[in-house]
């Protein structure tokens, strides 16, 4: 890794980008401090500090702390996540945009213009709802019609320059600009986490004590980037054959080549969706005030992660085992979507291709479903570990940080994919510089 950023320091073009993407970010970190006009920024601070629940701590730290201190870039670029995934998943379900999708780079401009259009749709839903539902508590409070657009307007354009900046990024900076632009924001909060694990767990004890402590944490994170790596490089390849065809006078083909199955094919989506499922009756109870008694108490508490891995409230651990399925259910879903062994069948039957062993046509797509459906049990395994290891160490030990499993996993990922675009860069420069020699 420092042996990249060491060379790409060394070349002026990569220089300049590196350069640029560094001003950009710092912009985004000024940004997340810039508080939005009419609005009382204290009572949304003790508003936040009394809610229970990791959902709001988790979108907190997606947005680098700008939620919590309703900052113009308080929705951050959640909006424009939540769109691609949506018109992702549309892309399957209407006929429409899967012809976008395979129309080359011109479908790919339309259905990046109906994203960035969905993401302002959203954002300006988000900042209403939460303006007019918290404007009337006091976060807004000379509240009226002037002063609630004004707030909506500020939110919303705060979320779509953040979606610009994030595509200037991509364009003029280093690539990957929106999943930087959101790592940037959840290493911002990582200092203050590993300060107040130092407060609770190293300060004030004895040295041994302190010091196991500090060891023990060091292991745990170490242990769950390690793991992380993994599951993100973690490939297993097919095995594929050209066979050899006559073209006018020449025989070509009969070369080999594989198919890059990842373990990890869904990545951090299916997270990110059984987290939000799970935690959507938690924020109505919470928006609404509903404390919940009796049996829906119960309920809410399950699925209240505050609850999980409690050693004086075991019960509640069930929520956790549902979490832990849904992740697993969301990682074959996500997968099915995405990945069509039939197709990849079909391809390479018309390309002459085949798996050795493995007749074309139905026997490989069916082998290929065989071998995805193993990996990604294998995957959806390796990603619940580490996400529900934050939990077991916040219910047992009271260890509660924003950097949990799915905040390591997107922060690993990206950094590895943005260094693999570099080092990618570096040598397409390194090719242009050959040929014009």
């Amino acid at each position: 890794m420092l042996t990249t950023l060491k060379n790409a320091f060394k070349i002026k073009e990569i220089r300049k980008k590196l350069f640029f993407t560094f001003l950009m970010l710092v912009v985004v970190r000024i940004g997340c401090q810039l508080p939005v006009p009419g609005v009382d920024r204290h009572f949304f601070s003790n508003w936040f500090a009394a809610q229970t629940g990791d959902t709001f701590s988790f979108f907190n730290a997606f947005t680098g702390g700008s939620f919590e201190n309703y900052s113009l870039f308080a929705l951050n670029i959640t909006p424009y996540i939540t769109s691609s995934i949506i018109i992702q998943l549309l892309t399957i379900a209407i006929p429409k945009l899967e012809e976008m999708q395979k129309d080359g780079e011109e479908g790919r401009k339309k259905l990046t213009a109906i994203t960035r259009y969905v993401t302002v749709a959203l954002a300006l839903v988000e900042s209403t709802a939460l303006s007019i539902g918290l404007g009337r508590q006091g976060l807004i409070p000379d509240f009226n019609a002037f002063t609630v657009i004004t707030a909506v307007a500020a939110l919303t354009a705060g979320s779509a320059f953040l979606m610009w900046i994030g595509e200037r990024i991509t364009e003029h900076g280093v690539g990957n600009g929106i999943s930087i632009v959101l790592t940037i924001n959840i290493i911002s909060r990582m200092p203050s986490d590993l300060a107040s694990l130092y407060e609770q767990f190293v300060k004030g004890k004895a040295v041994a004590v302190g010091a196991l402590a500090a060891v023990i944490i060091l292991a745990i994170i170490v242990g769950m980037v390690v793991l992380v790596i993994v599951l993100n490089d973690a490939v297993r390849k097919i095995p594929v054959q050209y066979a050899k065809k006559v073209q006018g006078r020449k025989m070509v083909g009969g070369q080999s080549s594989f198919i890059p199955l990842k373990v990890n094919t869904a990545g951090v989506i299916p997270v990110i969706f059984a987290q939000s499922i799970l935690q959507i009756p938690v924020i109505i109870a919470q928006l609404t005030g509903y404390s919940g008694t009796g049996f829906w108490g119960h309920i809410l508490r399950g699925l209240n992660s505050t609850y999980w891995c409690d050693p004086s409230q075991p019960v509640y651990t069930l929520g956790l085992l549902l979490y832990v399925a849904m992740v697993v259910f969301f990682a074959y879903f996500y997968t099915s979507i995405t990945f069509n062994p039939l197709e990849i069948a079909n391809n390479m039957k018309k390309q002459g291709g085949f798996i050795p062993g493995i007749r074309p046509g139905k026997p490989t797509s069916d082998y290929l479903s065989r071998i995805l459906n193993y990996l990604i049990f294998i995957g959806a395994s390796g990603l619940s570990i580490v996400c529900i290891l934050p939990y077991i160490f916040n219910g047992v030990f009271g260890a509660s940080v924003s950097f949990g499993g799915t905040s390591l996993i997107i922060i690993v990922s990206v950094l590895l994919e943005t260094l693999k675009q570099i080092e990618s860069q570096m040598l397409v420069r390194n090719y242009k510089g050959f040929l014009n020699d």
